[in-house]
């Protein structure tokens, strides 16, 4: 699975950084892949890559069915700003299924889990 997903950082509801784990909500009229947890990449406008944990998904947990389908990146170790920011997403492996879990505790378990599986494929291919 590899893929690329261009658009501008638009504001959410903060749940991710409220949970430890900010994420660059990306706008996009593009076709998007299965939802899911994936490794891969995000390319800034000043040319900085960043290994990244992104989730493409309507976020069960909250918004059960009806939630809208977002495509959130968490760029390890990365700590600024990116609103309005253009970005590019590279989808590159399948990490889970996305999936509903039964309280925000355990939510946050996997989500540090997920991003630990995404570091550890620090040698991910490039899409392109």
């Amino acid at each position: 699975m590899k893929s690329l997903v261009e658009g501008t950082v638009v504001s959410g509801d903060h749940r991710g950084r409220e949970l430890g784990f900010p994420t660059a909500n990306v706008l996009t009229d593009e076709t998007l892949p299965p939802e899911g947890v994936y490794a891969g990449y995000v390319t800034r406008a000043d040319g900085t890559i960043y290994l990244s944990a992104i989730s493409i998904g309507r976020r069960p947990t909250f918004y059960a069915d009806d939630g809208m389908c977002l495509v959130e990146a968490h760029l390890l170790d990365f700590d600024g700003d990116l609103y309005g920011e253009h970005i590019i997403v590279e989808i590159v492996e399948l990490v889970r299924e996305q999936e509903r879990f039964e309280s925000v505790d355990e939510l946050m378990i996997q989500i540090q889990r997920d991003v630990e599986t995404v570091r550890d494929h620090v040698c991910l291919p490039r899409v392109r």
